[in-house]
C-alpha cells in the first residue's frame, strides 16, 4: 500500500505539487470515540460529557468551541497524552479498531507519528531552539523509518519541498527563530507526515498566523486530505475554517457536544442556540464567502 508520504513527494519531487490519492479503503474507522468522558482526577469534576465520532480515511473532523470547551482535551485523550491528573473515566477510543486503553507504552510509541500525529498552535514550543531543522525532522525519520544519515537528509528535502517550503536546502540548516510562524507551521507539518501517519490532528494550528498565511495553510491540509487520503481532525475557534476544510463539525461547550452533523447542514441550518451564536459572531469576518450562500458575492 502506497504510504502517505510516498504519494506526496513523488508528486512533490516531480512537480512540486502533491500526487493524486488512492481511493479511500472502507473497513475499520481509523480513529473512533464513544462516548469519551474526561475527568479532572483532582477533584473528581468531569470536564468532557461524551464525546463521539469517528474518522475514515480522506475525512475531515472539526471541533469548534470557546476556550474551555473540551476540544483539546478530547483530542489529547484521542492521542494519549492527557495533561496530568486528566483521565478518562467513560466511553473508548480506538485507533484501527483497538481500544487504546490497551496499549503499552511500547505500543503507543510505536503508533505515535507512524499511525497518528499532531500538529499545535505554537510551533516554537514543539521545536528545540538549538538544533537546525533538518536534523530535528531527521530524527523522527531516522527513528521511525529506519533510514541512514544519507537517506535521512534527501527524505527531509523532500518533505520540505512537499509542504510547499521555498528553498528546502536553505531552510534544512537554518533554526528555528530565522523563520517565520508560517515557516514553522509548515516545518511541524512536514515533521508530522514524515513517519506516514494515516491521521493527523491539527490543533489551532492556524491560530496565530495571519490571515494570508492561514489560507495557505489551509490549502496544505487540504492537499493533504485530498490528494494523500490522510485524516484530519481540525481542532479551531473559527468557523471559517471549519467550513472551508470539514466534512462534519462538533460544536462544543463546557465540555458538552450541544450539536453535530455535516458541516454545511449545521452551518446553513444551526438548532442550537449556541452554534447560532457562534455563526452570528463570525459573519462579520466573512464566514459566507466559505459557505457559498446563493446571491452572495464570491
Amino acid at each position: 500500500m502506497t504510504t502517505v508520504s510516498e504519494k506526496l513527494l513523488t508528486r512533490a519531487e516531480e512537480t512540486g505539487t502533491p500526487g493524486p490519492a488512492e481511493p479511500p479503503d472502507r473497513a475499520v474507522p481509523l480513529l473512533s470515540l464513544r462516548g469519551v468522558r474526561i475527568a479532572d482526577g483532582s477533584d473528581g469534576r468531569e470536564i468532557v460529557h461524551g464525546v463521539s465520532f469517528e474518522l475514515t480515511p480522506g475525512k475531515v473532523v472539526g471541533i469548534v468551541g470557546e476556550s474551555g470547551s473540551g476540544k483539546t482535551l478530547t483530542c489529547r485523550a484521542a492521542l494519549g497524552i492527557l495533561p496530568p491528573h486528566f483521565e478518562v473515566t467513560g466511553g473508548s477510543v480506538e485507533i484501527e479498531g483497538t481500544d487504546i486503553s490497551t496499549l503499552t507504552p511500547t505500543r503507543w510509541t510505536a503508533l505515535r507519528g507512524a499511525t497518528i500525529s499532531a500538529v499545535f498552535q505554537d510551533p516554537a514550543s514543539y521545536l528545540n531552539p538549538s538544533l537546525r531543522i533538518g536534523r530535528q525532522i531527521a530524527e523522527v525519520v531516522r527513528v521511525k523509518k529506519g533510514l541512514g544519515r544519507r537517506a535521512a537528509r534527501e527524505r527531509v528535502l523532500a518533505l520540505l519541498r512537499a509542504v510547499h517550503l521555498r528553498d528546502p536546502e536553505l531552510v534544512h540548516d537554518q533554526y528555528p527563530f530565522e523563520l517565520s510562524g508560517g515557516m514553522l507551521q509548515r516545518v511541524l507539518i512536514a515533521a508530522a507526515i514524515a513517519a506516514d501517519p494515516r491521521i493527523l490532528v491539527a490543533d489551532e494550528a492556524t491560530t496565530a498566523l495571519d490571515v494570508t498565511v492561514q489560507a495557505e495553510i489551509l490549502d496544505l491540509l487540504a492537499d493533504l486530505r485530498e490528494r494523500a487520503g490522510l485524516a484530519l481532525v481540525v481542532v479551531s475557534h473559527d468557523l471559517a475554517v471549519v467550513a472551508q476544510l470539514c466534512d462534519e463539525v462538533l460544536v462544543m461547550r463546557r465540555g458538552e457536544v450541544v450539536e453535530q452533523g455535516p458541516t454545511r447542514a449545521v452551518l446553513d441550518d444551526p438548532r442550537h442556540d449556541y452554534t447560532r451564536l457562534l455563526i452570528s459572531e463570525h459573519e462579520q469576518y466573512g464566514l459566507e464567502k466559505f459557505l457559498g450562500r446563493p446571491g452572495e458575492e464570491s
